[in-house]
């Protein structure tokens, strides 16, 4: 016996099947990056017993507006990073942080260099922001760099 299933609901089944994987797969990704922030005070904490490599990935103009860093970290041009994440590290311990609502700017980089199988980066939650509201002390940013009319607006950093 045959069983006879119209076309649109093939189509429905399909699509529903699509939306539920897609659903698991941005769950998953949710839960891989949440275990991936660390708070302030862990930092604070880790970076008193070893060397941990910080980096500062805020947009250029959010650094112009907020130029201070926490110290120790290297400000990186979050697009050079995502276009090359081999900028920072893959296998010693990293912290990245930006200054955007929700961390959007070190998320992108995060799931950029998960992709790449980073294993040792962690996210600053609430950045920069948060490490100062937690009596943490931070350095001005003396370097100098350019900025261009062009879309990826940094074209050097000079020492």
């Amino acid at each position: 016996m045959t069983i006879f299933i119209p076309r649109f609901v093939e189509v429905c089944i399909a699509a529903s099947s699509a939306v539920v994987a897609m659903g698991l797969f941005r769950a998953k990704e949710r839960h891989e990056l949440e275990g991936r922030f660390i708070t302030p005070q862990e930092l604070h904490t880790l970076m008193s017993r070893r060397k941990v490599l910080l980096f500062d990935i805020r947009e250029p103009l959010d650094l112009l507006g907020k130029s201070e860093i926490i110290t120790g970290a290297k400000w990186i041009d979050p697009e050079a990073v995502i276009k090359n994440p081999s900028l920072i590290p893959k296998d010693q311990d990293s912290v990245i942080y930006c200054t955007c609502p929700s961390d959007e700017t070190a998320m992108k980089v995060m799931r950029r260099a998960l992709a790449m199988r980073f294993s040792q980066m962690k996210l600053l939650r609430g950045g920069l922001d948060a490490w100062k509201s937690s009596g943490y002390q931070t350095v001005p940013y003396t370097q100098t760099f350019h900025l261009n009319t062009a879309k990826s607006p940094v074209v050097g950093i000079a020492s």
